[in-house]
Parts: structure tokens; C-alpha cells; sequence
């Protein structure tokens, strides 16, 4: 018996080990954000939202409640994606979607707003060029936190100097 609950654990921990060495350590977006976060993606209803590495799917959740846009998350930590669905299954929005999954493995050649919550580092040396191929002229990116180097925002929402940056960007 505590074999298999030392074996959970460690599943549980090395999914969530590689999710964060993928693009981020799963920290979530503060919920005071998300109307300027939405602002900058000026979001339309039937629009593609992708949230990469969504963790716990509050933007997610939120797009599809309050733009009615097909919305899109997407989750390597395995506990975190499973919350998600368990989410996704009480609110039965069928604008709401949830894969579990590597992003870098994923196409998001079809969407419309894609947001992302990355480190520095991880989103200038992979996330940034698979962007790049990828996505159809007119997506809008928003990033938050950090900028991605080497593209010029079209704008920074940071209204305070408390408040944390927020970035559009467009394709």
C-alpha cells in the first residue's frame, strides 16, 4: 500500500518537474489581471484562445465565460490538467477545452489569441521561433510578465508601478 502511494507521489511530482522545465513553474496569473489581460486580446466570441501551460485554467475558464470564444488550454503537469478537467466537466461550457500535453508538440497554426505566463529564457529560446512558423498573421500573442525578446509589443499594459506587465504582441 505504501508502495503505490510513494509511486503516485513521485508521478505526481515528476510531471509537475517536467511541466516547469518545459516554459514555467506553475505560478497563476493574479485574478485581478485578467480584464486587462482580455483588454489587450480583444478577444471575440468564436475566436481560438489558446492558454499555454494553463495550470489551474482561470484564463481559460474566463474567455469562454466572458467572450465566448473557443478556449483552449493546454497542461503538461499531469495534477494540474486533471483539476482542469474536473473543471471543465462541473461547467460543461463546450466552448471550454483542456489537452494534456507538451505545447512545443502542439500546432497552433488556427488560432487567434495566444497567451502565455513563460520564463524569460524559455519563451526567447524555443517558444518565440515555434510562434514564429506557426501562427497566421494577425494572431495576437500576450505575455505576461515577461517580455519576449527580440519582438517589439504593440502595447504594454503596467498601469502602476505595483502592477505586474503585460504584453501584446502581433503576428
Amino acid at each position: 500500500m505504501y508502495l503505490i502511494i510513494f509511486i503516485i507521489i513521485f508521478l505526481i511530482l515528476l510531471t509537475i518537474a517536467i511541466a516547469s522545465n518545459s516554459l514555467a513553474p506553475w505560478v497563476p496569473c493574479w485574478s485581478k489581471d485578467l480584464k486587462r489581460i482580455f483588454a489587450l486580446a480583444d478577444l471575440k466570441p468564436g475566436e481560438k484562445f489558446y492558454d499555454l501551460g494553463c495550470g489551474n485554467g482561470k484564463t481559460v475558464i474566463y474567455a469562454a465565460k466572458n467572450f465566448q470564444a473557443q478556449a483552449i488550454g493546454i497542461e503538461l503537469a499531469l495534477p494540474l490538467w486533471f483539476w482542469c478537467k474536473l473543471k471543465q466537466l462541473f461547467l460543461q461550457d463546450k466552448n471550454i477545452k483542456f489537452r494534456w500535453g507538451n505545447i512545443f508538440k502542439q500546432d497552433f497554426s488556427n488560432a487567434d489569441v495566444i497567451y502565455v505566463f513563460g520564463m524569460p529564457k524559455k519563451l526567447q529560446q524555443k517558444l518565440k521561433q515555434k510562434l514564429e512558423k506557426e501562427l497566421k498573421q494577425g494572431t495576437r500573442v500576450i505575455s505576461y510578465t515577461f517580455p519576449i525578446v527580440g519582438w517589439e509589443p504593440v502595447k504594454v499594459s503596467k498601469p502602476t508601478n505595483r502592477d505586474i506587465a503585460v504584453y501584446l504582441y502581433r503576428m
